[in-house]
């Protein structure tokens, strides 16, 4: 569909933000006559758009960027239930969306993706010819492929071939990928990292998450499994976690675990508000298990800091309140345990997101891969 230097310029575009014509000149090292062809085409094809002039010394030059209707995707997220499935154009606007029941069998949770595709290709009469793939978002590792899920814990699958198993029974390419990663190449592709070249995500909820992307490119390791914080052991000592060890920041940080422990400690919590209302009253044992949360999610983060040297570290979470307690001690536990200089360098922003965020990250894995190289890795 797209020749090389094409697939270049979508790169670029899609790992930079909008860029001038001659910013693409030099990064593809073409002349003004080749590059004037390469991106008309893509204009006429309605692949690119242009947007805001930028002014310079001579005639201002207008940036490109990638029209966000030349193409859709569908999303589906495995972390909920039931699982939101959503159809997007490639700004990540979501256009129509349905749920399917979630289920821990393979074939079933298949089967009910191609039904809901179907449903919403039907009721979307010219999404069929534009759908460019299907991206599904799940907890668990997924391998460099994106067709394989390795484990997933939560799903309490081994090796489950589940892009595959869809791919059977639709006609655009499927990819599976960890939802974590898929929120992150989200932010990458429409949302607030898009600028940012390197940047670490992390998600906040019932679970931990943690995704980077270090040049302009989402890092998945050898094998898919980079970035998981959430079974870094915080307490060799602590509690037993769901992956088999102890002490895993999950069993820590998590809103599951702070649930857990607040219900210890005979406290009701479903949600961060409900403890820190609590602590604010001077709680004592709302205090210490917003205190131990924070000091470790804080600890882990100052962790990729010190590794990686990010420009951004990005938290997503869902719950109201993020700017108390948790959050208070979450920043001094990262500004105390890295170096001084790179405690002022490095760009801690916090976002609330909806529950949409999965199933949106899903699609643009498809969007992403449909811009950049279908057939190969990030």
């Amino acid at each position: 569909m797209f020749s090389s230097s094409q697939r270049q310029i979508l790169r670029a575009i899609s790992e930079s933000g909008p860029l001038s014509r001659s910013a693409l000149m030099s990064i593809l090292g073409v002349s003004k006559g080749a590059m004037s062809g390469l991106v008309r085409d893509l204009i006429d094809r309605g692949i690119l758009q242009e947007t805001v002039p930028v002014y310079g010394s001579g005639r201002p030059s207008l940036l490109l960027d990638i029209h966000p209707n030349c193409a859709l995707t569908l999303g589906v997220s495995l972390i909920q239930d039931p699982a939101p499935v959503v159809l997007t154009d490639l700004g990540g606007t979501i256009i129509a969306q349905a749920t399917i029941p979630l289920s821990r069998d393979p074939a079933t949770i298949a089967t009910s993706i191609t039904e809901a595709v179907a449903q919403l290709l039907a009721s979307n009469p010219d999404a069929k010819e534009r759908l460019a793939g299907i991206g599904i978002a799940l907890s668990g590792f997924v391998d460099e492929t994106q067709s394989h899920c390795i484990q997933s814990t939560l799903l309490g699958w081994q090796n489950v071939p589940l892009a595959e198993m869809v791919a059977a029974h639709v006609e655009v390419p499927v990819y599976i990928e960890n939802d974590a990663k898929a929120v992150a190449v989200s932010e990458k592709l429409f949302g607030e990292t898009r600028e940012i070249t390197n940047f670490s995500l992390v998600s906040f909820g019932d679970g931990i998450g943690c995704a980077h992307f270090i040049d302009g490119q989402l890092y998945r390791g050898n094998h898919g499994g980079a970035g998981e914080i959430a079974h870094l052991t915080i307490e060799p000592s602590g509690l037993p976690c769901r992956c088999g060890k102890r002490g895993c920041l999950d069993t820590v940080s998590s809103m599951h675990a702070i649930r857990e422990a607040a219900r210890a400690e005979g406290m009701v919590c479903e949600q961060l508000d409900d403890i820190e209302v609590q602590a604010a009253t001077g709680n004592s044992k709302a205090i210490r298990i917003l205190h131990r949360a924070g000091s470790a999610l804080g600890l882990a983060i100052a962790h990729i800091i010190q590794l990686n040297d990010p420009g951004q570290i990005l938290v997503t979470h869902d719950e109201h309140a993020f700017d108390g307690l948790f959050g208070t001690v979450m920043r001094q536990a990262i500004e105390a345990n890295v170096l001084p200089q790179q405690a002022v360098q490095t760009n801690i922003r916090t976002l609330r997101v909806d529950h949409n965020v999965w199933a949106r990250g899903a699609a643009a894995i498809a969007a992403h891969r449909f811009l950049v190289n279908p057939a190969g890795p990030y």
